[in-house]
């Protein structure tokens, strides 16, 4: 018998997570679920259902689970290797921002794959976050691997307008899911930035221990309608826009936060860039991450959209402006008393959403777990923590008393402008970076 007459019984070696990050990521980029805040566009249905086909073809039961018709949330548990020790909740979001494709240099939903990249709505925000975590339990399933601890996975509807139908229906009507969980990891946490220092460039690795609390509000001015060849002094527009005007000027009052200090003492450290006399060479040094910390050093309120009148010759009694209200922690009422002073007595400040901020702890096994995960694929990294300017998911969770941290790992090109794409166009993320975040949250729920 010649040797290729023999009979292969060595078996193909399973696929591993970092093997289906990528085409999991195009797949689920290639769904479209816009939430345009409003109650409008596709759902998140399509993409839960995939969601739960990925998990069925490998013998995963999950739980679909909808607020509303469309608006589909996924969740599954996993027993941990120690089911004494607390749970942890890992979860991502399936709806993204609109995108309006004539302003990219792909189409927002096909997923392309140009320069390493795969570019896309939600390639940043956040489907490159839900195929690592669907990547890794698919090869949990196949090689019978168990997380380190008992560990709730949950694909998350209407994170884009507040969670509404989202993270905060799920644990108002269904807190079972996280009944044991102390702590969560989810988005915008774990990325790197490249920094100079005085023996040349290095990584460090952002991980998320804070959020800003959102206010979303709408300003209504009132005045007299009226013919547009008329004076007058009434004009709701001309009311607004001085609100607007006042708001845009006001200089927010600066403070640091102990995620923000303990961030600019780190980069300081790194860097040898002293900020006592001004942060901007220091935060020069972060690229485009610099925009999230800045916006975490105070309050904000930024307007967003703008409605009135509704013909040209006619004064319209009415007029309305979004504003879109970042605070640090404490600082809520704060933030509103300024807002309602600012706006005027002749316009009216509507509360659409609030939400809470978050700051956990820069300590714990949870943090070192995290940190040793990115050190052990990239050991001459650094890992910081910081605050995000943003909000996520796990504002809902704090209301069940689970911690909850950012922590998305991506070890970027120095060159990639990486924040500024969150919401922006041409989103898009490396493919060497999914498999190295596959890599890093695989290892990480083996050892947390």
């Amino acid at each position: 018998m010649t040797s290729h007459d023999a009979k292969d019984t060595s078996a193909a070696p399973l696929p591993t997570a970092q093997d289906e990050v990528a085409r999991i990521c195009r797949d689920l980029i290639r769904i479209d679920s816009s939430n345009y805040g409003d109650g409008s566009g596709p759902g998140e249905r399509k993409a839960a259902e995939y969601v739960m086909a990925e998990l069925a073809e490998v013998g995963l039961e999950a739980e679909l689970l909808e607020s509303q018709p469309g608006r589909s949330t996924v969740v599954l548990r996993l027993e941990g290797e120690d089911p004494g020790r607390p749970g942890l909740a890992v979860h991502g979001h399936l709806d993204v921002v609109p995108a309006n494709a004539a302003d990219w240099q792909v189409d927002p939903f096909a997923a392309e794959e140009r320069d390493g990249c795969i570019w896309g709505r939600g390639a940043v925000d956040m489907k490159d976050m839900d195929a690592m975590i669907l990547a890794n339990l698919r090869e949990f399933a196949r090689t019978g691997t168990r997380p380190a601890r008992t560990t709730t996975f949950v694909f998350f509807a209407d994170e884009e307008a507040g969670g509404v139908q989202g993270s905060h229906w799920l644990v108002e009507r269904h807190p079972g899911w996280f009944e044991g969980v102390t702590e969560a990891v989810s988005e915008v946490g774990g990325y790197s930035v490249t920094v100079p220092t005085p023996d040349g460039e290095q990584r460090a690795y952002l991980l998320q221990t804070a959020e800003k609390g959102i206010v979303w509000l709408r300003l209504h001015a009132h005045g007299r309608a009226g013919h547009g060849s008329v004076l007058g002094d009434e004009n709701a527009i001309v009311r607004l826009a001085a609100a607007i005007g006042r708001i845009a000027a006001h200089e927010w009052p600066r403070e640091y936060i102990a995620s923000v200090k303990q961030l600019l003492d780190g980069l300081s450290g790194l860097t040898q860039i002293p900020y006592a006399a001004g942060l901007d060479p220091l935060l020069a040094v972060l690229g485009g991450a610099q925009g999230f910390v800045r916006a975490t050093l105070q309050d904000t309120a930024n307007v967003t959209m703008l409605e009135g009148g509704y013909k040209h010759n006619v004064v319209p009694q009415t007029a309305s402006v979004a504003v879109d209200c970042r605070f640090l922690p404490g600082h809520e009422d704060s933030l509103l008393s300024t807002v309602r002073e600012l706006a005027g007595e002749h316009v009216e400040v509507e509360v659409v959403h609030r939400d809470i901020a978050l700051e956990a702890p820069w300590d714990g096994d949870l943090v070192e777990a995290m940190k040793q995960s990115l050190l052990r694929e990239d050991p001459g990294a650094a890992v910081l923590p910081y605050c995000l300017s943003g909000g996520t998911d796990n504002k809902a969770l704090a209301t069940l008393g689970i911690r909850g941290y950012g922590f998305a790992p991506l070890r970027l090109p120095a060159d990639l402008d990486f924040a500024p794409m969150f919401h922006g166009i041409d989103e898009r993320v490396p493919v060497e970076s999914l498999r190295f975040g596959a890599r890093v949250l695989g290892d990480f729920l083996r050892t947390c």
